[in-house]
């Protein structure tokens, strides 16, 4: 099967409901093969919902998704193995060092021992963490924590990332070196799926942007089409809502 050729994630018709509460409803989305891809939305928009669905981390109510044609439930070994994933806020095995926790993922991801180690050290090297392999994980800094757990989405050489997230409460240098990581791996031939909240980053990164608001898409395209000859965020504020006027607060700074 020639992957490229196909969507690199393709979802139809996903929806998920916790009790009464709709927290995806009914998205359809393409994500084509090579792009870097952003799904932005306000707080509760249901974007982690959708991703997490999208990569198997959580059942669907309704719908389906593939990744580069695989169906991510009904073959899910297949799908996962074109497949690296950053949840936001996952938890690691972070009484291993850095080297081990990356060694550890690799055999996971079913490498033997010489490759494991092997393509640890290269990711190390890649993320500037070499100064920090023998050190337990849950010492790291916010940004050390992001660029190992970006580093171990990518040992098993995946064609889908997709991150949520990734550059929260990481520091400046952290994010240009996850930056460059990233385009890298797309101009590799990768395609990369970035949630945040953080347009003036989507659009300088991005060239596909979807905008999410309480749990539909309400606009999708490359970023040029979704902007429309004006600002990502002017664009995302007037389809989202919710920005409010007034009320000086009068009371502040006297």
């Amino acid at each position: 099967m020639q992957t490229a050729a196909l969507p690199a994630l393709q979802i139809q018709g996903m929806t998920r409901a916790f009790g009464q509460q709709l927290a995806v409803d009914s998205v359809s989305l393409d994500v084509p093969s090579g792009s870097f891809y952003a799904l932005v939305g306000p707080n509760g928009a249901g974007k982690t919902t959708l991703l997490s669905m999208a990569t198997g981390l959580i059942r669907p109510s309704a719908g389906t998704a593939a990744v580069y044609g695989q169906d991510v439930w009904a073959s899910p070994m297949e799908a996962k193995r074109l497949l690296g994933i950053m949840p936001d806020g996952l938890r690691l095995f972070d009484r291993l060092t850095g080297r081990q926790l990356l060694e550890f993922t690799g055999r996971l991801r079913g490498l033997d021992k010489a490759t494991a180690a092997e393509r640890t050290s290269e990711l190390l090297a890649l993320m500037d963490l070499e100064p920090a392999a023998a050190k337990l994980v849950t010492d790291y800094s916010a940004g050390m924590t992001k660029k190992v757990t970006l580093a171990s989405a990518l040992i098993h050489g995946p064609r889908l990332l997709v991150l949520d997230e990734p550059f929260e409460a990481v520091d400046p240098v952290s994010a240009a070196n996850i930056r460059d990581v990233l385009a890298r791996f797309v101009s590799d031939g990768g395609t990369v799926i970035v949630s945040s909240h953080v347009m003036d980053l989507v659009q300088r990164m991005c060239d596909h942007v979807a905008i999410m608001s309480a749990g539909r898409v309400l606009t999708a395209g490359t970023v040029d089409e979704v902007r429309a000859g004006r600002d990502l965020e002017s664009t995302f504020i007037d389809l989202v809502g919710g920005r409010h006027e007034g009320g000086s607060l009068s009371w502040l700074g006297r």
